[in-house]
């Protein structure tokens, strides 16, 4: 119930902003710049007075529920937006500290549209606030920026130099170790070589046993010579050399011719 009612209050607050820009832009409807700058100021004095919880409750909204709220107080914003706006409020409060108070509001044109802004004074250090609206005017974002110090800028300006310098160094050690590995590939190829050549040798397949032929040269040889001893005793006799007949020659062992000496 106490959700409701704030989220009621906080509506109304932002309706009552809007209605009083809105009867003084119809007074002056020629001047479309004190309209954004009386939305500007309406969003500055809601969200000053709002607290996280309430926040909360705006993101954790549908989208078409946050965009009828949004519809009925007037402002010139959608949904998207309007939580980008928070989101940007949170973050200024959290470098800058609490809000206290914020003085006249300046328009400036830009390439994009209209920029409405304004100093602002926080718990601990003061800020520009600034809308942007875009050709239709429409609200598109709010930007909170603070105001350091000379020490404060120095201090982050040596924080980014160091930071830089050190990723620089991390970065060239990193390269000189990889080129530190280099001199080990010789030494791998080498290996590598080596372990070829230690490899042993294919023994050569072995060469085929010629078969043994028969001797069939020898049997010819033979045959000639019967042939060449048939013709030479039917020529000293006379007579045809058909009706000799060659008898192969058994030679007997020697010792058994010894026996009958």
């Amino acid at each position: 119930m106490k959700k409701k009612l704030s989220l009621i209050v906080l509506a109304c607050a932002l309706t009552l902003g809007v209605s009083g820009c809105g009867s003084e832009a119809d007074t002056t409807t020629s001047n479309e710049k004190e309209s954004m700058v009386s939305y500007s100021e309406a969003i500055v004095s809601s969200f000053s007075q709002t607290p996280d919880e309430v926040f909360d409750q705006y993101e954790e909204m549908s989208e078409l529920q946050l965009d009828l709220m949004l519809l009925n107080t007037g402002l010139p914003v959608d949904s998207e937006n309007f939580l980008s706006m928070i989101e940007a409020w949170k973050a200024g409060e959290a470098e800058c500290g609490a809000f206290k108070s914020y003085g006249e509001f300046e328009t400036e044109m830009t390439s994009s549209g209209i920029v409405v802004s304004t100093e602002a004074e926080y718990e601990n250090k003061t800020a520009d606030i600034e809308f942007t609206f875009d050709e239709e005017q429409q609200m598109d974002s709010l930007t909170i920026n603070a105001h350091y110090s000379t020490a404060e800028i120095l201090k982050k300006a040596g924080l980014n130099t160091i930071l830089g310098m050190g990723t620089v160094f991390v970065v060239l050690i990193f390269i000189s170790f990889i080129i530190s590995l280099f001199r080990f590939i010789p030494e791998l190829e080498k290996k590598f070589k080596n372990k070829k050549t230690a490899e042993p040798a294919k023994a050569p397949a072995p060469a085929p046993v010629p078969v043994a032929e028969p001797e069939a040269e020898e049997a010819s040889d033979d045959a000639e010579l019967v042939a060449v001893i048939s013709a030479a005793i039917a020529a000293a006799e006379g007579t045809s050399a058909d009706g000799f007949v060659v008898r192969s020659i058994k030679r007997r062992k020697s010792n058994k011719w010894n026996k009958w000496n």
